[in-house]
């Protein structure tokens, strides 16, 4: 029996014997040259929960269609704890073969859990965050089925207990930053027909340069013979340097694309997964994303589209605005004809190409702390964190949380109910046009976390409504007709209540993220180690962008807690506050000449004329 501590990177699952078998794609810890590691988990096992009135008539039903186990469990539906059958399946692909037949069966209600992809609900179960270290022990193995990685550099392990969480500080990655230059004489280049003629390489692990057939004077240039060579090249650079994370600009729809095709065209493999897999592509949202088993492809332009708010998202404009620089630039259509110049156009391009490289890596250091602090806050890895829209990114650590909490997590809305949710619509925030001029003796009111604060001290929450069209435990418990105003808080302009006790499920998560933020920031004053500080920094951002972002969806067609009573509250109860707060501040001479949503401007007059 052997024990590793590894960082974990990515995770997939195979079949083997029928079953499912777990891949862990991880670095042993400590190991200087960072040896890679995939363990292998046979033990987990894909589930589902069902409801029904009948638990006995339920499960004689759903035996005869021969799932591997049934159980009966105790969980929480909307906080009232209820029984469920668990349902498990041999194969996760059985769930979605199987899961229609038990829904429609008669005595059957409901079936939740259900789409919850088999390696995100192992994450969830076994309480694993997605780069941080954890324990793992089991047999060292020296070979195992779909492991095709003749790298001397990496252990196969078969574990005999699941994964223990240790946490540990953020890993030193190795990243590589990639870029290709594509001979275009008519304008888009099609990769049937227009060769790669650069592909530029930058890293944190001293590798600078542009590999090419031309370019023999230039000392950051590596000449090949053909471009063959060139992509053969690429290649062994990126497994003999054992890169953690490949980033790129706009890689998943060009680079990565066009790279594939080019050496499916020579006959090149690029085999550059962990386990000696090829690149793939899988469907995210409405692109292709392209994927490496267990080295973590990363897409800046699809980051940089949620990290800041830009007119466009260019290389160049948002490396302006994140350094205040301009970079080198060569006009794309251009690209052939500084390529066939043999002069000085040439020796710009090289440049050109090296700079794009440079840049994005610099872009990828200075904004990664945040996604990976995301990943190890949300629990899921990097490659699809990097892909979802914040509001998902909300709804996972919601379901992550919902299992800390022995909560059944809502089903995802069909395709019908999206539909008509998207009907439904919450009036946004306060906004008063700035008044025109030039102002003096300003001062600035700003409510802190207004809408997480909302969220919190109204207890705004699906299972604490009070409302005829939710089943949850306030009405469950008492008959509302004996509440009084002591027992529920009333939305302005909607009337709409909601519970005081007990704490509802999303304001009690928010409300934990907002105190942890608060600790954060006060252990950030109370250092004075600059690298501390920073990491401090990016923690507390992360927990701010995550709590900003749960008060959003609510009103979200998509969110698996939807409830538009809810969006509605929370605007209106901020729009009062905004309200109030201005008339209270002309009290004491303070006339608003702006507000939006969260705050106001205004000057002071003693008394407005």
């Amino acid at each position: 029996m052997e024990k590793r501590n590894i960082i974990l990177l990515d995770i997939d699952y195979i079949t083997k014997d029928e079953k499912a078998a777990v891949r862990l794609f991880g670095k042993i810890k400590g190991d200087e040259q960072g040896k890679n590691i995939i363990a292998i988990d046979e033990s987990f096992e894909p589930y589902i929960y069902v409801i029904s009135d009948d638990i006995k008539l339920c499960r004689r039903e759903i035996e005869e269609l021969n799932p591997e186990k049934i159980e009966t469990v105790t969980k929480k539906n909307f906080q009232v704890e209820s029984q469920f059958l668990k349902v498990t399946f041999k194969h996760p692909q059985d769930v979605p073969k199987l899961r229609d037949t038990i829904k429609h069966l008669d005595s059957v209600k409901d079936i939740r859990e259900h789409d919850i992809p088999f390696y995100r609900r192992y994450l969830i179960d076994n309480n694993v965050f997605p780069m941080s270290e954890f324990e793992i022990s089991g047999e060292i193995l020296e070979s195992y089925p779909s492991i095709n990685s003749s790298k001397d550099s990496m252990e196969i392990i078969k574990m005999s207990s699941p994964p223990k969480m240790i946490g540990g500080e953020f890993p030193e990655l190795r990243i590589l930053s990639f870029d290709l230059e594509v001979y275009n004489p008519k304008g888009m280049p099609n990769a049937s027909k227009n060769e790669i003629i650069m592909i530029g390489i930058s890293s944190n692990v001293g590798i600078e340069k542009v590999i090419s057939t031309k370019g023999e004077d230039l000392d950051y240039v590596e000449t090949v013979e053909n471009e063959k060579e060139m992509i053969e090249k690429f290649v062994a650079i990126v497994k003999e340097n054992n890169i953690d994370i490949i980033v790129g600009y706009n890689s998943d729809n060009f680079d990565f694309p066009y790279l594939n095709d080019r050496a499916k065209l020579l006959g090149v493999d690029l085999d550059l997964g962990m386990d000696g897999s090829n690149l793939k592509f899988m469907r995210r949202g409405y692109t292709n994303a392209a994927t490496l088993k267990g080295l973590i492809h990363i897409d800046l332009y699809l980051l940089m589209r949620r990290y800041i708010s830009l007119d466009r998202y260019t290389l160049e404009r948002v490396y302006q605005e994140l350094f205040g620089e301009e970079k080198v630039d060569v006009p794309g259509d251009k690209i052939w004809q500084y390529w066939d110049s043999d002069s000085e156009d040439l020796v710009k391009l090289f440049e050109y190409s090296l700079d794009d490289v440079v840049s994005t890596l610099k872009i990828a250091e200075e904004t990664l702390p945040l996604s990976l602090e995301l990943t190890r806050l949300i629990g899921q890895p990097l490659f699809d964190l990097t892909r979802l829209a914040t509001g998902q990114q909300a709804e996972w650590y919601l379901v992550r949380k919902a299992y800390e909490y022995n909560e059944v997590v809502p089903n995802k809305p069909g395709g019908m109910e999206v539909s008509s949710r998207k009907t439904e619509s919450a009036v946004g925030g306060y906004v008063k046009e700035p008044e025109i001029g030039l102002h003096e003796n300003l001062v600035q009111f700003d409510f802190r976390s207004l809408y997480p604060s909302i969220i919190i001290s109204k207890n705004i929450s699906p299972d604490v409504l009070l409302t005829n069209s939710v089943n949850n435990i306030a009405r469950i418990n008492e008959d509302e007709n004996d509440l009084t105003d002591d027992d529920y808080y009333i939305s302005p302009e909607y009337g709409i209540k909601f519970a005081k006790k007990p704490q509802g499920f999303i304001p009690s998560v928010i409300g934990n993220v907002l105190d942890e933020r608060l600790k954060i920031k006060k252990r950030m004053k109370e250092t004075d180690d600059p690298t501390a500080k920073r990491i401090l920094h990016v923690q507390q951002d992360a927990l701010k962008r995550l709590a900003n972002t749960m008060y959003g969806i609510y009103g979200f067609s998509r969110f698996r807690w939807y409830s538009m009573e809810c969006a509605r509250s929370i605007t209106a109860w901020g729009r009062d506050y905004i309200k109030n707060s201005m008339k209270k501040a002309e009290e004491y001479g303070f006339y608003a000449i702006y507000a939006d949503t969260d705050g106001f401007y205004a000057k002071y007059i003693a008394s407005k004329e």
